[in-house]
């Protein structure tokens, strides 16, 4: 479904935008919106970087690798808006474009950046990640078909220690993660931001299985996005109170909020949030 109609049980969509040659489009898009959840995930993503003994980060629903810049770059969600909405990268080509975000984001790698590979449907945004230097490596993979992962994917998840989601839990289900464990390597980490919207309990099952333990602190929440109108609103408080939430302070204020939850594997000690 293309533009921003109806999603998932009344969630708006932005497929258009996902999947362009650069992420102009992206941050034009969500701007209005005050889409924040990558940054707010930002400091989580490090620690977990940090803690995960090694590995690569694999990042789910990667899109334009946003979380990969924020992760392993000198930079603030807010400075990416305002880079890609300033009027004067508009006439650029994405080539041309592409080739200034790679000396961006070269100048601002962090000592401490890690291994970031992404999984995606949209290949061009995974083609624009990888050109800049935001990913080593893209899948443009959809494992919730039923469709096991490539070679390439499975020879990639001998490596993995920590993957991460901030956009795409109303959408991935525990079909997505049990091909993915099925070939990990090293004990996995999980660090996941989802809304509370929806719930995790099925995929939380589904780590059980391949041995973690999912913690997660419900009275903490962060914030997603703006509303893009008041049928989404209301579609997210009657979900939010379906799971027995309470909207107040939160969607009933007029944004999506999100849970994070994190899974480890059960013998080891999570620093939880």
């Amino acid at each position: 479904m293309s533009g921003s109609g109806s999603g998932t049980g009344g969630k708006a969509r932005f497929d258009d935008i996902y999947d362009q040659p650069d992420p102009r489009a992206y941050f034009l898009r969500l701007a209005p919106l005050e889409y924040e959840i990558p940054q707010q995930a930002q400091a989580a993503f490090r620690r977990a970087a940090a803690e995960r003994g090694g590995g690569t980060v694999l990042d789910l629903c990667c899109s334009y690798g946003i979380n990969a810049a924020l992760l392993n770059h000198d930079v603030t969600l807010a400075e990416l808006y305002a880079r890609y909405t300033d009027p004067a990268v508009r006439g650029l080509t994405s080539a041309e474009l592409a080739v200034q975000d790679k000396e961006f984001y070269a100048a601002r790698r962090r000592a401490d950046a890690a291994p970031v590979i992404g999984l995606d449907v949209a290949g061009h945004a995974l083609r624009y990640a990888r050109a800049v230097g935001l990913l080593d490596d893209a899948f443009a993979e959809n494992l919730e078909e039923g469709t096991p992962p490539s070679p390439r994917l499975r020879a990639a998840m001998a490596d993995v220690g920590l993957i991460t989601l901030t956009g795409g839990g109303s959408y991935l289900t525990r079909r997505t993660f049990a091909a993915l464990l099925e070939w990990a390597g090293r004990p996995v980490r999980v660090s996941a931001f989802v809304l509370r919207t929806v719930s995790y309990r099925p995929i939380a099952e589904c780590l059980a299985a391949y041995g973690l333990r999912t913690v997660a602190d419900p009275s903490r929440t962060y914030p997603q996005r703006l509303f893009t109108d008041d049928r989404e609103q209301r579609f997210a408080v009657e979900a939010v109170r379906a799971l027995g939430g309470d909207p107040s302070g939160r969607e009933s204020e007029g944004r999506f909020h999100t849970v994070l939850y994190e899974s480890f594997p059960a013998d080891a000690h999570g620093s939880g949030d």
